[in-house]
């Protein structure tokens, strides 16, 4: 399981802290994170802009379904993003792209993310047709059981094999340049 080491963890600690103050009413309990100032975090600190997929990092994070990301969700999400191995990156998407949590990424959830994805990059061509191509593509190389849709199982099986498609369906893990400049802001001056 992705770890952060004790004094990572501990500035993780500080930083929550930081963020909860910053957006809390002092007159309301609070629990965590909402979903409002977690987006904030992916679009600052992340780069993240597909509003579907930051709705979807949420609720992996939002392990409980409470609607906080709490200081446990915190920390334990960003050891994934940080720290992750190719396995726990692979769960990670792989829960993040299954929008109806059936344990399955069907031809309808794919179009879905990519349609979120590519229409802030609008092109000439019909962009319904050009999703709905790019499906049929992805299906092909990742569909290994042939059933018109992805299993868990076809998702790790296609990712080990290629690496590039972890995030076939749009960016839901931070890139490298986004995550040194947060781990350089949060664990300054920490090993």
């Amino acid at each position: 399981m992705a770890t952060v080491n004790k004094a990572e963890t501990n500035c993780l600690i500080r930083e929550f802290n930081g963020l909860l103050r910053d957006s809390t009413d002092p007159d309301r309990d609070v629990q965590g994170l909402d979903r409002a100032k977690f987006r904030s975090i992916l679009v600052n600190t992340f780069g993240m802009t597909d509003d579907r997929l930051m709705d979807r990092v949420f609720r992996a994070f939002d392990k409980d379904n409470d609607g906080f990301v709490t200081i446990k969700e915190w920390i334990e999400g960003l050891a994934v993003f940080l720290r992750g191995s190719l396995e726990e990156k692979i769960k990670y998407c792989f829960h993040v792209y299954d929008l109806n949590d059936d344990g399955y990424i069907t031809k309808d959830e794919m179009i879905r993310m990519l349609d979120s994805s590519l229409i802030q990059h609008p092109t000439e061509e019909d962009p319904d047709e050009g999703i709905k191509d790019l499906v049929e593509i992805t299906l092909r190389k990742m569909d290994i059981d042939h059933d018109g849709r992805l299993s868990y199982q076809d998702f790790e099986k296609a990712v080990k094999e290629e690496n590039l498609l972890l995030e076939a369906f749009g960016t839901c893990l931070p890139d490298i340049t986004n995550i040194a400049m947060f781990e350089q802001r949060v664990f300054q001056g920490h090993p």
